[in-house]
């Protein structure tokens, strides 16, 4: 069995004093009871050491939001996974289509990332998904095909496994819009059925793919019923504890 895990992706939001509230906030909702997935909060950069800090002694997870593949260098605004893994820091999102859309990065940019992760022993957190031009055009499924195999070139199986692939419509992201759940569903289990492919199908089982695209604690018991779908990345609902919480709960 799949563990679900569940990730809160803050993107540019939240001080340290907005971040400081919303972590207690959300562990004194949690309580120290057993949780019933893996819950992992990916906060600014700024942030992250607080957050941190905040967690410590509890069953959260913490991971950033992106991360340059280089050691170090003259990369002027960037961040290594080195400097991830010192602060303490356990996975890092990889190829949201935000940074794809805004900033460039290639599928080859995410296969670097990729690599880099596992060597400094950060869970990479691999976006995927289409816009919905893409999706009218009947386009979905070869588009993340080919995603995952820029993704994945050369990463060898053992890696592939721990990896957690994040699918996300761009359509869905944000927009109040939600894939049913028998479309996350389709787009997920062809995600497990191309790792079968690249890989094989022990391989494809043991990776958790997660849906995101305006998750909400509303849809998310629906939504991750379905087989393949092992967990949500969150966007506006993690900045809000109640509402964070009822997405956890959804894999009760």
């Amino acid at each position: 069995m799949r563990k679900p895990i569940i990730a809160g992706n803050w993107k540019m939001n939240g001080t340290i004093t907005e971040a400081t509230i919303l972590v207690e906030e959300l562990k004194s909702l949690l309580g120290t009871e057993e949780l019933p997935c893996d819950v992992v909060l990916c906060p600014p950069f700024t942030t992250l050491a607080t957050v941190l800090d905040l967690v410590d002694e509890t069953l959260i997870g913490v991971g950033a939001q992106n991360m340059d593949y280089h050691e170090s260098g003259a990369f002027t605004g960037e961040v290594s996974p080195a400097m991830i893994t010192e602060v303490g820091a356990q996975y890092v999102i990889l190829g949201h289509s935000e940074r794809r859309e805004y900033y460039g990065e290639t599928d080859a940019a995410v296969n670097a990332k990729i690599k880099a992760a596992f060597q400094y022993d950060l869970t990479p957190i691999v976006c995927v998904g289409e816009s919905l031009e893409q999706r009218e055009a009947n386009h979905t499924k070869a588009w993340i095909e080919g995603q995952l195999e820029g993704a994945f070139k050369d990463i060898p199986k053992e890696e592939a496994m721990e990896t957690v692939i994040a699918y996300e419509p761009i359509w869905a992201i944000g927009t109040g819009k939600t894939a049913t759940a028998d479309q996350a569903e389709e787009v997920c289990r062809d995600i497990r059925k191309k790792m079968a492919h690249l890989y094989d199908v022990e391989t494809a089982e043991a990776i958790r793919i997660q849906y995101g695209g305006s998750v909400k604690g509303s849809n998310a018991k629906e939504l991750l019923s379905e087989p393949n779908i092992d967990g949500a990345l969150v966007g506006g609902a993690s900045l809000i504890a109640a509402d964070f919480k009822a997405i956890i709960d959804g894999t009760k």
